[in-house]
């Protein structure tokens, strides 16, 4: 007898991500006052999408939507030269400065707090320069303690938040010997122990049905962080700092996640000069902006990506949250795309830029039928094929 058939394999699905799936994701800038929010939000804000691109972009006057720099978006726009150009963008949210007690009210903290919880991921702030000029709240200048300041403040935020949880589904357990209520108290119960062993939210190793739960509460201590050590134009410039390997070590114990240095002065410097000076005064210097790395780290920190749509009439980054099926792709253009979803037809960037063009691609079996359970990559370059027989588009 013939042997059979080998079953195929189903794809392993990934665990879900902490935070809100959703395409509209958001980081704030935190810190203590005076570190260097305002000249970062500031400096970025001058890099902000023409708001004819975006109606209602600017929503109020400490939020902005910034270019996310891609050569590849460039790329396929000098080969399409198309009548539209989209660019991804970030939405930076300036928050303004905690200060220790801020969990309790201090300094107007609970508001403070609050506006953390709307976003999805932080820019950690932290000040390594002296200068008599800039008060410090805490009269010092030391980076580890306002570190431990800022994650204690968030962390006993999220604990009081959980003991209220805690003791409403108990109240709830009383009434009903619910089941889903049950599985939520013991999630709570471990998150809160997890809190209490002053452990981050974002660093545990939860279970599929743990995160469900926790996607529901929006976690401060579950937010994705980059820290961004703001530092003198020199110290910038010479790549030392002697708070750069003390913070270095605190993050490798807490997460090991992204540090960026980065010089508000000098970014201030540059954003106010012309271009074409501001690219010789680099050059001079030996120098480069900071900015283009955080605002892509900051992107890709609160888990997004995007696919393009390319072609003579435009040449467009849609942005997704990681882990988003092509169905769920397509409904960002248009819900009748999701609705009536048929297929999509993918290709690579690199293999249109080494072959040349889509026939080539083609012709070298790199372009794609994908179906609902293709799960969209960054960069993909993407045309749906979907009927809604209803309203008899195709």
């Amino acid at each position: 007898m013939p042997p059979k058939a080998a079953k195929s394999k189903e794809p392993v699905a990934e665990r879900p991500i902490l935070g809100r799936f959703s395409s509209h994701l958001k980081i704030g800038i935190v810190g203590l006052p005076n570190v260097g929010k305002s000249t970062l939000f500031n400096t970025l804000t001058k890099l902000s999408i023409p708001a004819m691109n975006y109606p209602f972009c600017t929503i109020e006057p400490n939020e902005a939507r910034v270019f996310v720099p891609d050569e590849r978006f460039d790329w396929l726009c000098q080969v399409y030269k198309p009548k539209s150009e989209v660019s991804a963008f970030l939405e930076v949210n300036d928050i303004a400065g905690l200060v220790r007690g801020a969990h309790a009210g201090q300094g107007l903290g609970n508001n403070f707090l609050s506006h953390i919880r709307a976003v999805d991921g932080i820019f950690h702030v932290l000040r390594a320069f002296e200068d008599p000029e800039v008060t410090h709240v805490e009269d010092t200048v030391d980076p580890i303690r306002d570190l431990e300041i800022i994650t204690q403040e968030l962390r006993l935020k999220d604990i009081e938040f959980m003991d209220r949880k805690i003791e409403d589904l108990e109240k709830v357990l009383k009434r009903s010997n619910d089941k889903q209520t049950k599985l939520e108290l013991e999630c709570c119960q471990k998150v809160l122990a997890w809190l209490k062993d002053e452990k981050d939210v974002r660093l545990g190793d939860w279970k599929t049905a743990d995160i469900e739960i926790l996607n529901t509460f929006q976690l401060l201590t579950a937010k994705p962080v980059v820290y961004l050590v703001n530092m003198t134009e020199k110290d910038y410039q010479r790549k030392k700092n002697k708070w750069l390997p003390k913070i270095h070590a605190w993050v490798q114990e807490h997460g090991g996640e992204t540090i960026i240095p980065f010089s508000g002065v000098l970014e201030q410097k540059l954003v106010d000069m012309p271009e074409d000076e501001a690219a010789v005064y680099c050059k001079e210097n030996q120098t480069i902006s900071a900015l283009p790395k955080i605002i892509k780290t900051g992107f890709t920190a609160i888990s997004l990506i995007y696919f393009f749509t390319a072609g003579p009439d435009e040449v467009k980054c849609w942005q997704i949250r990681k882990q988003s099926k092509a169905p769920q792709a397509a409904g960002t253009i248009h819900t009748d795309f999701e609705r009536g979803f048929i297929c999509a037809e993918v290709m690579k960037v690199e293999d249109l830029k080494e072959l040349g063009s889509e026939a080539a691609v083609k012709a070298a079996g790199k372009y794609k039928q994908e179906g609902k359970n293709y799960v969209v990559q960054d960069g993909d370059i993407i045309l749906f094929k979907f009927n809604v027989t209803s309203s008899g588009k195709k």
